[in-house]
């Protein structure tokens, strides 16, 4: 979840994945594979991403969170989570710049 966060976070701020590579001091290929969940970011790149779109690290880590708590507060967090990717990913599918209109 927290590699698909990262990607909506880009996509919302209209940057592309060659742009946010080279400002965060990182391969297009490695921020591909943070956002395809298939690596996993270090706090410092996590901080890098806070710092660049003003984010505290908190709320990025907390939709990785995997703390043993409650099944409800769990499942509070776990939907809280997924309504917020879901407005991400709703503001990025909408954002005209990321869905050109074909001719």
């Amino acid at each position: 979840m927290l590699g698909e966060a990262l990607r909506l976070i880009r996509v919302y701020h209209d940057l592309t994945q060659t742009q946010l590579s080279y400002e965060l001091g990182i391969s297009n290929s490695f921020l591909s594979e943070l956002e395809s969940g298939k690596k996993t970011p270090t706090l410092e790149l996590l901080s890098k991403y806070g710092d660049r779109f003003q984010i505290p690290l908190s709320s990025l880590l907390f939709f990785s969170e995997n703390l043993e708590k409650s099944k409800i507060t769990s499942g509070i967090r776990t939907g809280v989570a997924r309504k917020v990717l879901s407005l991400l990913n709703w503001v990025a599918k909408t954002n005209p710049k990321n869905n050109p209109v074909k001719a």
